[in-house]
């Protein structure tokens, strides 16, 4: 398991939810780039990055950031938010993002993830939402009617690279990552999900670490880190199999 460390982007300064709601937004950081690269120094294997005001939106809002996260590290990367056509995904692709989150769209038009999986094959994953096992979209701004269990399954077969499961009620609230519901979607597909939401403790990656035979295969971890509740080299020695005591 891995631990993606998260920047979430609005109004290019490094900023973090609760529930999802731009109105409740603490801001950690005015310079994003130097908080890719400590996070980079601290260990972090993967950096998660979300365009906050586009994912309201449905167009990119925070290029001059990502841009200048993606010359700040060298690890590896991944970027939601606003990402509705072919033409946005080439284009973050291009500027050195490893793979793109698809959220809304993925929803709203499969069509366009089965032909994005094609065109980029391994650099596609799909971001599933949900509130009470239902799929929200538009920046969770609206719950829909579909089960995040099916959605799954649907995506699997257009061949995403992963599936990013966020429980819309812990993110951002550090209760914890809803550990029942990740692992019943993990083991309704068989390709890798990165749990999202609530991660609070080190015990809580050692919750997750039970599961990661589900195919849990890695954790997104925000506030957490920004607030000191868990320590980013701490939590990576852990995935590693690293004694904390």
């Amino acid at each position: 398991m891995i631990i993606l460390p998260a920047i979430d982007l609005k109004e290019g300064h490094c900023v973090r939810l609760e529930q999802g709601l731009m109105d409740k937004d603490t801001v950690y950081n005015d310079d994003p780039a130097a908080q890719a690269l400590l996070w980079q120094e601290q260990g972090g294997e993967f950096l998660h990055i979300v365009d906050l005001d586009g994912a309201f939106a449905g167009v990119p809002k925070n290029k001059a950031a990502i841009r200048s996260i993606v010359k700040a590290i060298d690890i590896p990367s991944e970027l939601g938010g606003g990402i509705r056509d072919l033409e946005t995904i080439e284009a973050y692709l291009d500027l050195g993002i490893t793979r793109v989150i698809l959220g809304t769209i993925a929803k709203e038009n499969p069509g366009l993830v089965k032909e994005a999986c094609r065109k980029f094959p391994g650099q596609i994953v799909v971001g599933i939402d949900a509130k009470d096992g239902l799929v929200a979209v538009r920046g969770w701004a609206d719950v829909t009617e579909k089960k995040a269990t099916e959605m799954a399954r649907e995506m699997e077969g257009f061949g995403v690279e992963a599936i990013i499961y966020t429980d819309i009620s812990r993110d951002g609230m550090m209760q914890g990552p809803n550990i029942e519901a990740t692992r019943a979607l993990a083991e309704a597909i068989s390709i890798p999900v990165i749990a999202s939401g609530g991660l609070s403790t080190l015990d809580d990656i050692r919750r997750l670490l039970k599961i990661e035979s589900s195919g849990v295969t890695g954790v997104i971890t925000g506030k957490a880190i920004y607030s000191g509740a868990i320590n980013l080299r701490q939590a990576v020695a852990l995935t590693k199999g690293g004694c904390l005591c």
